[in-house]
């Protein structure tokens, strides 16, 4: 059975697509092939599980304040600050023998009430770090040339560091000056009257009336 090991060596904003989707570049190669002729693959149906490990860095106090709803206060970090998971992605690798390199894609969603997006947008910069587990379908020729079909194990995984940056470069361009605020239907009821009662325009003029009064309320 061919072994593959795999390697992210890159990752890049897509400028053209549906969805904010990051491309992370990614190297399989073949590895410990004992025959004479390196193994002929067909495809490879490969499944990826992205996880955050947010331990594996140091964050800076404006940075730990904006981590608070995740993880609590700094002191407590020992116990809260657990790998979070991020998404999962699948690509289709095409023909290739030895080694080939893929694109893989990655949707990158705004929601605020997700986790990863919050631990994101709350860095101001250095590396995300990561973890990426893959498992999948492999589909090769043996040495008398039948077909044969192999399974990606779980425990083959690489380590990447994504810089921050490159995350919320990717928002300012799908989502220039723009967030995205996901509400409960009575709660959003509730906004919408109150826009419509005071005559607002826009959603921002709504809620900057009321972070104004909040504001001056506990003003001491």
């Amino acid at each position: 059975m061919p072994d593959l090991n795999f390697e992210v060596v890159g990752a890049s904003p897509e400028r053209y697509a549906a969805e904010p989707r990051m491309l992370f570049t990614l190297r399989v190669t073949e590895v410990g092939n004992t025959r004479p002729d390196p193994t002929r693959f067909h495809s490879v149906a490969l499944r990826c599980q992205i996880q955050i490990e947010p331990a594996r860095r140091r964050y800076a106090p404006e940075e730990q304040q904006r981590l608070g709803d995740l993880f609590g206060t700094p002191e407590r970090w020992g116990k809260t600050l657990r790998p979070l998971l991020w998404t999962h992605a699948t690509v289709a690798i095409p023909p290739f023998v030895g080694s080939t390199t893929v694109d893989l894609p990655v949707a990158c969603s705004y929601d605020f009430s997700l986790a990863a997006t919050k631990y994101f947008d709350a860095l101001e910069g250095g590396e995300i770090p990561l973890c990426l587990l893959f498992n999948g379908s492999i589909f090769y020729e043996n040495s008398r040339g039948e077909l044969q079909v192999a399974q990606v194990p779980w425990e083959k995984e690489a380590y990447f560091r994504l810089a921050a940056p490159t995350w919320k470069e990717l928002m300012a361009h799908y989502y220039p000056n723009s967030a995205w605020l996901c509400l409960r239907k009575d709660v959003f009821d509730r906004l919408m009257a109150f826009k419509s009662q005071e005559g607002f325009p826009t959603w921002e003029q709504a809620l900057e009336k009321l972070l104004i009064e909040a504001e001056e309320t506990v003003a001491p």
